[in-house]
């Protein structure tokens, strides 16, 4: 028989991507196939290229479900053919989680495995919401408990008479819609009701919700803000700490859902700073970059790179297209010595430093034409290469022209609509789990036009609203028959975001 694969059983902890451990993501990147439970963020895929798929013991939205026994032979089949597999959980696999028996029949049918631990959720929810579990002066000691206990148990093990008299603090899992049976047995074993508690959903996402209360009114007061699970609920003096040290529902953009229309492979950067911010990223790829049509023009260009006297660049994508090739050919940037080089903008000459290089010119303002007035008076009589897209305003080529430019324009990188949103997106765009949606260029606000749906159009200025990186994106979005309630000052992601708390206040 062929070598087994190897299975890695990896906490993905709570919610927030960036809480996945350096062990995790090196599984992840190892891996030919993840298979991730509900309670995993799908925005951990992003790290991976293996094939992917979603486990589920209670429905999914496509209604099915996955029997525990057939998450086990999916593991074991696939590491007898030889793959790599990661079986991605929320938390950590052992904490209340159904790792342990996976490990068992891994063990069982001889297959290696490993075990990741994770951030568990009960740590990072309490964090997350300014609730230290242990405190010297408050409890010394900490117990987790289930909420849902195995039906097919002969008898209940938690013992909530015990539980009563516990002078540390308690954190049940799972036990969002059991909080009367966990409330009543506490208080009927005599706990007193004016203990503080507090129920924390979705903990560590920015859909986080915290509701606190006494013991005694907590579930009156869950019931009315209509919290969803997964949630954890947390008794003990230790939450009275929430009124000074809750942080994270304090950032600026906490509990926005923002559409993100990057292309797919570009977008990593801004959902993590949109999570940074305390926004809910909602993946709405509008485009996709794709090779040029004719690679033999970009080695063409490159073949005569140092006839140019300026090297302009309007995109990190133009950056990618002309000096991946160039370093694909087996050649550097010591190539571009004769050129100087202008860049539209930050993240445009941030593009640069990635291969050692620096912009001789950016504009103070990062828009095509800031660009050419401030290269116009550099540019008479002199070669200069465009690397762009192979669509895009004619603002620069008209600009240089005027100012006497021997300009060459090179498509180094293609830009092309997709033909549809993936489902997800559009599952969350007719559900209106979107609230912002955020337009980087005019390609993507026409191309937005044509994918959103008429479930969301029917909301547009009301709960979903649009907001635009400058002026012309604003045009063209207007053009197509869409309102835009926010602009940036700056022109860049960075500016969207700010408009939109801006807008927001």
């Amino acid at each position: 028989m062929a070598q087994p694969g190897t299975v890695y059983l990896v906490g993905a902890g709570p919610g927030d991507p960036g809480l996945l451990t350096l062990r995790g993501l090196e599984c992840l990147r190892r891996a030919d196939l993840v298979l991730y439970d509900g309670l995993a963020n799908p925005l951990l895929l992003a790290h991976t290229a293996a094939h992917a798929e979603r486990t589920a013991r209670a429905a999914d939205p496509a209604g099915r479900t996955l029997h525990q026994r057939e998450i086990n032979r999916r593991l074991i089949a696939a590491a007898r053919a030889g793959k790599t597999v990661v079986r991605l959980k929320g938390g950590d696999p052992f904490i209340f989680g159904r790792g342990s028996e996976e490990a068992a029949a891994l063990a069982e049918a001889g297959i290696p495995f490993e075990v990741v631990p994770g951030v568990t959720a009960a740590i990072a929810a309490g964090e997350y919401a300014g609730i230290a579990l242990t405190h010297r002066e408050l409890s010394s000691a900490v117990a987790f408990v289930t909420g849902h206990e195995d039906q097919g148990k002969a008898a209940p093990a938690v013992d909530y008479a015990q539980l009563a008299r516990f002078k540390g603090t308690l954190v049940f899992y799972m036990g969002l819609h059991r909080l009367e049976h966990v409330v009543g047995s506490l208080l009927d074993e005599g706990k007193p009701p004016d203990v503080p508690a507090c129920v924390i959903s979705r903990a560590t996402t920015p859909l986080q919700r915290t509701v606190s209360a006494p013991l005694g009114e907590l579930v009156a007061a869950v019931r009315a803000a209509e919290l969803r699970p997964p949630s954890l609920i947390v008794v003990g003096e230790v939450v009275r700490q929430r009124e000074r040290i809750a942080w994270f529902e304090q950032r600026p953009l906490f509990g926005m859902r923002i559409g993100i229309t990057r292309a797919e492979t570009q977008a990593a950067e801004t959902i993590a700073r949109c999570l940074e911010l305390g926004a809910q990223p909602v993946p709405l790829p509008t485009i996709e970059i794709n090779p040029p049509d004719d690679p033999a023009a970009v080695d063409a260009a490159l073949d005569r790179i140092n006839s140019f006297d300026w090297i302009v660049f309007t995109s990190a994508n133009g950056v990618a297209g002309l000096l991946g090739r160039l370093w694909e050919r087996g050649e550097d940037a010591r190539r571009l010595a004769a050129a100087r080089i202008a860049a539209i903008g930050p993240a445009t000459a941030e593009a640069l430093e990635r291969f050692r290089l620096r912009a001789d010119l950016v504009p103070k303002s990062f828009r095509s034409e800031s660009l050419a007035e401030s290269l116009a008076s550099h540019v008479a009589g002199k070669r200069v290469l465009w690397a762009r897209a192979n669509r895009g305003r004619d603002v620069l080529p008209r600009a240089l022209d005027a100012a006497g430019a021997i300009l060459e324009q090179v498509t180094v990188y293609r830009s092309d609509d997709v033909a549809e949103f993936p489902a997800a997106a559009r599952r969350a765009l007719e559900e209106g789990e979107v609230d912002w949606i955020g337009l980087s260029s005019p390609s993507i606000a026409r191309a937005l036009a044509r994918l959103l749906p008429e479930m969301a159009r029917a909301r547009l200025g009301k709960s979903l609203r649009l907001a635009s990186i400058s002026p012309v994106t604003t045009a063209a979005a207007h053009d197509a028959g869409l309102p835009i309630a926010a602009e940036a000052r700056e022109f860049t992601w960075e500016g969207i975001f700010a408009a939109i708390e801006a807008e927001s206040k």
